[in-house]
């Protein structure tokens, strides 16, 4: 079997109005991208998205030519199962991590079908199902809201629930702003009225998104969320800053949660890991694909310490249904907040890739491949030609 093509098709997706860095974004249409590997004995791989948060948002076009010409060029007249070889040959080419990820989670998603089982099981499967964060989107309201939300959150089945707080929005104003100065003590509010609301019992993550610009607004945070009784704290502040999370991971009792979105996949995580600037590590399919993903997992699990995955999607189910809940213990279900729609599937495919049963666990997708089931017809219609 041999490569043949590479493509990258563009088609229309509507989206509904929706809240986004402290602005109200009207309803439209955005561009996805289907990324497709095909071979010469008709065996194909896909993967959706491959920009910007998870499978959601498609690949702008200046990054759609470099995978139709260098990328492609790399691949063609090659074995598709090489992926390892290619993965390290992007590495060198010094390939966007997000298109490397991409090409690598369609050459799992083809090898999967082609033996027709879910890329988990050809990874080594370990389990079946995953527990369910609830994870909000920023600026849901006031810290009213959010305990309100949490604890329908908790109603609905969750286990456990994660605040994004407020990134450039004055909660005290209703008004966006510029993200100077943080908003500590309404962050601080919010975790604190979140707690009332759900009790002992539930779970609570925090995650500001690397929005504290100084240690000492990351350390009274942090403090607060000790008290609090808060699982982990997530990407306090900007990841260039690793001396920084160095000083706060060690003066911290509550777990540092980083790097979230730093470049270099497994090697700036490694270091990070031996630099002790964070507790528990994180990584997404999107830095490094499925192959990176997988290889932090067994270097967390070596060192002993969680790998938490970021952001919802297909491919980071499949790793979780590869590794141990010792290891990747939780899935990250959202965004979420009042008034989101997040069971009904968006038009390109049958369903989500992510049905929560009533005690907060998520099945991982037992179809070949990722597990999409693509409506083959919509992206065709509303394919930009």
């Amino acid at each position: 079997m041999k490569i043949v093509d590479l493509q990258v098709i563009p088609f229309w997706v509507p989206r509904g109005a929706h809240f986004r860095r402290g602005q109200d974004v009207p309803e439209g249409k955005i561009v996805q991208t289907l990324t497709k590997i095909v071979t010469d004995e008709g065996v194909e791989g896909y993967y959706f998205g491959g920009h910007g948060h998870g499978d959601q948002d498609g690949i702008p076009v200046d990054q759609r030519e470099i995978l139709e010409g260098r990328i492609k060029s790399l691949l063609v007249g090659r074995d598709p199962f090489d992926r390892e070889k290619f993965w390290h040959w992007m590495w060198v080419a010094n390939i966007q991590e997000n298109l490397l990820s991409a090409v690598d989670c369609a050459l799992w998603d083809l090898q999967a079908r082609a033996m027709g089982v879910p890329i988990h099981k050809l990874l080594g499967g370990c389990r079946d199902k995953v527990k369910a964060y609830a994870s909000t989107y920023p600026n849901i309201g006031s810290p009213e809201v959010y305990a309100q939300n949490a604890l329908e959150c908790k109603q609905q089945g969750y286990q456990a629930y994660k605040i994004h707080p407020y990134y450039f929005w004055d909660p005290a104003t209703g008004e966006p702003d510029p993200g100077r100065p943080s908003h500590v003590d309404y962050d601080i509010e919010a975790c604190r009225l979140v707690r009332e609301a759900v009790g002992d019992d539930m779970v609570l993550m925090f995650d500001p998104w690397g929005t504290y610009r100084n240690y000492e607004e990351a350390l009274k945070v942090g403090r607060a969320l000790e008290e609090l009784d808060f699982y982990w704290y997530e990407h306090p502040m900007n990841e260039y800053r690793v001396a920084a999370y160095e000083k706060l991971a060690a003066e911290l009792d509550i777990p540092i949660l980083s790097p979230e979105i730093a470049a270099g996949s497994i090697y700036s995580r490694a270091d990070w890991i031996l630099r002790g600037a964070s507790d528990m590590s994180r990584i997404d399919v999107l830095r490094g694909g499925i192959t990176g993903s997988h290889k932090m997992a067994a270097i967390c699990e070596a060192f002993g310490m969680k790998l938490e995955m970021h952001m919802a999607g297909f491919g980071n189910l499949q790793i979780l249904g590869a590794t141990s809940e010792d290891v990747c213990e939780y899935y990250e279900r959202g965004l979420i907040g009042p008034g989101v729609d997040y069971e009904t599937p968006v038009p390109y495919w049958e369903e989500i890739c992510d049905p929560m049963d009533s005690n907060g666990y998520v099945s991982i997708p037992q179809e070949p491949g990722m597990g999409y089931k693509i409506k083959w017809d919509y992206i065709e219609d509303n394919r930009i030609k």
